[in-house]
């Protein structure tokens, strides 16, 4: 059976994927509850002969909604038989998934890094989890490095831990800029300072090129979604003290936008 690949959440991240796989001439449509320009919003339309579901919604509510739910996609595409989830998620909730999707549809954790901007670029990094050997040429058209970390479900794991990181560099490094503005140091000496020395971190490194840098927080933002997958993170964490993670969530909450 050819392969017909579906995007759904044609949002920051997605509309980049899509663009990648229609480019590497790989037969691909979007999906996506708002208008969007090139995009469907029929999801009957968006399931007819549908194999490959990626899914890059924003959270575990509307990948319900998508799967089961508003849009049913599993009882409407019936040629279906692979879903990869590329929204970052708890992964307890990836792996229960295991348990609501019908056997037949193979399923694969295949979250991804690298913003906006490597989106569109065609060269994100992903984090897999399952067996990834038939959607590879998907893998290779929207991204640049693939970890493969083990079985179903080791992919989420591995991006909540590498996103909490990035929320704690994400935190500090507005910080530091913000003392650095009160004590006279310029912006762009500090981020090049950064750049080659023990502070440096890809928040700081790319801080000019990432389309969220300098943005304060709103729920429904980047910032916003780092919130989520510090959330995500703390579901699997082990029963020790978790202030740590809490504060850079509460310290994200607080960001204000950073002049441009």
């Amino acid at each position: 059976m050819d392969k017909l690949i579906g995007v759904a959440g044609c949002g920051r991240m997605g509309a980049g994927m899509l663009a990648n796989l229609k480019r590497a001439g790989i037969p691909a449509k979007g999906y996506d509850i708002r208008p969007v320009p090139g995009v469907g919003s029929d999801v009957q339309h968006f399931c007819d002969r549908l194999t490959v579901l990626i899914s890059v919604v924003r959270d575990a509510a509307e990948t319900d909604a998508l799967l089961f739910d508003d849009q049913a996609v599993i009882n409407h595409a019936s040629q279906l038989h692979t879903i990869m989830i590329c929204s970052t998620l708890s992964p307890n909730y990836v792996k229960g998934l295991r348990d609501r999707v019908p056997n037949r549809i193979t399923l694969i954790d295949a979250p991804m890094s690298g913003a906006q901007v490597r989106a569109d670029a065609g060269t994100l990094t992903f984090m897999t989890g399952g067996n990834i050997e038939p959607v590879t040429d998907l893998l290779n058209a929207m991204g640049q490095t693939t970890h493969h970390m083990g079985a179903y479900g080791a992919g989420m794991t591995a991006k909540v831990l590498n996103n909490l990181l990035a929320a704690s560099n994400t935190a500090m490094t507005r910080l530091v800029l913000d003392w650095a503005d009160a004590n006279g140091v310029a912006e762009s000496a500090l981020l090049d300072l950064i750049a080659s020395a023990s502070g440096q971190n890809w928040f700081a490194s790319g801080f000019n090129n990432i389309e969220f840098a300098r943005d304060g927080y709103a729920p429904d933002n980047s910032i916003g979604i780092l919130v989520k997958d510090v959330a995500a993170a703390l579901d699997i964490g082990p029963n020790d003290d978790t202030s740590l993670p809490k504060l850079v969530q509460s310290s994200l909450r607080q960001l204000a936008p950073r002049p441009r």
